[in-house]
């Protein structure tokens, strides 16, 4: 029991130092949205906001909203801090499959195809460069 809420206490204190953003049930395949995130992964934040920003995605317009979220998390978190001063990087972001609306399409000979709309929830971190992360 004790073991257990250490772990527990030690995922806390990490949460609370990473700085991230969360984009849940959008309404985008998984596959079409990864297309976008692999264009910014490891990126600089603001060489990363100019990719999505002239993206012609439909998608990258979502990721672009969430990665100015995740940046103004960590200057919440960070409030002594510049951003100039500390150039911030996407350090993680990843895809994830969403729920499933499924509907019926009609179909030739009173048959029906079954439709599926696809969702996705995006997930965001952003750090300081470093020397050990470099």
């Amino acid at each position: 029991m004790n073991r257990k809420k250490e772990t527990a206490e030690k995922y806390k204190a990490a949460k609370k130092s990473k700085a991230f953003a969360i984009l849940r049930n959008c309404p985008t395949s998984p596959r079409k949205m990864r297309l976008v995130v692999d264009m910014v992964r490891g990126k600089e934040v603001n060489y990363a906001l100019d990719i999505l920003r002239y993206s012609s995605k439909e998608a990258a317009k979502r990721v672009e909203k969430l990665v100015m979220s995740a940046v103004n998390n960590w200057q919440q978190k960070n409030e002594g801090q510049r951003i100039e001063d500390n150039p911030l990087y996407i350090k993680e972001i990843f895809v994830d499959e969403g729920r499933t609306l499924k509907r019926i399409q009609p179909a030739p000979q009173g048959r029906a195809h079954r439709i599926r709309k696809r969702s996705n929830h995006v997930t965001v971190v952003v750090d300081t460069f470093t020397e050990s992360n470099k």
